[in-house]
């Protein structure tokens, strides 16, 4: 797997921090603490203390909380050692934790939104590359749930693989018939005939693309029970909740990942004595 703490430290510091070699004194320690500025949920303290230990190996990281589960503002974690160590990784190790935070925190709202329904809120692969793995981890923070994490793990027929097979029917039957045991296969559907032939083509999962609330609940009537419903297409805070009251098992949301803003996170230091 490519080593993107390796890759952002190389980005940020280069040949060296020029301005704390010119401004702090050599051997100089400090304690830092690391604080939540805005409600919402942290994730990605391990990747942020992965950061430091790989700047410094000999700075102590102390989480003062897991990962998940919605927390006002206040401290996330406490460092110590070496001063030039802990600058050296700091905009990493926020950057990492601010955007994977904020995949946590608007996973956290989707959730909540459908609160009731028996809907589960999806993300996609529509993730910063290089990320994906750290950000369906957040997700997972977030109280969603992972689709598949990519093109080798599940079997999705979408439009452009039923063209190119002659049909959504012609290619759910591919598809079951040339999936590994065990993997989950499913077929994109973008109108109601499209799920009857995906469900004469055998298909136990479709994906409804693009409709709405009315298209959905006939697609929820017409299936009864008899495949996995999941809606996708243009999601969002304000029309999740009227998707997930049409029935549907599971909504995928993009912008979980793609749109996602940073949760606000800083870090304080304080010099210590030599």
């Amino acid at each position: 797997m490519l080593d993107v703490i390796a890759l952002a430290l190389e980005e940020d510091l280069g040949t060296g921090d020029l301005t704390t070699a010119a401004v702090v004194p050599e051997g100089a320690r400090a304690t830092a603490t690391i604080e939540q500025r805005a409600p919402g949920v942290p994730a990605g303290l391990g990747v942020a203390a992965a950061v430091f230990a790989r700047v410094d190996p000999d700075l102590e990281f102390r989480a003062l909380t897991g990962d998940g589960g919605w927390r006002e503002p206040g401290p996330l974690a406490e460092l110590s050692g070496a001063a030039d160590a802990i600058l050296a990784g700091e905009r990493v190790a926020l950057n990492f934790l601010g955007r994977l935070s904020g995949v946590a925190t608007l996973t956290a709202r989707f959730v909540a939104a459908v609160e009731g329904t028996g809907a589960r809120i999806l993300d996609t692969r529509k993730t910063t590359p290089g990320l994906r793995a750290f950000e369906k981890e957040a997700v997972l923070a977030g109280g969603g749930t992972n689709h598949r994490r990519g093109l080798w793990d599940a079997v999705l027929v979408k439009e452009n693989h039923s063209a190119l097979a002659g049909g959504v029917g012609e290619a759910t039957r591919r598809a079951l018939a040339g999936a590994p045991a065990g993997v989950t296969v499913e077929v994109e559907c973008a109108s109601l005939a499209e799920v009857d032939e995906a469900l004469a083509g055998g298909a136990g999962r479709i994906l409804l693309d693009n409709m709405d609330p009315a298209a959905l609940r006939e697609a929820v009537a017409l299936v009864r029970g008899r495949a996995a419903l999941e809606a996708s297409g243009g999601v969002t805070l304000e029309t999740v909740r009227s998707i997930a009251e049409t029935g549907v098992d599971y909504i995928s949301v993009g912008a979980l990942t793609h749109s996602a803003p940073a949760l606000d996170v800083s870090l304080m230091l304080q010099a210590l004595d030599l």
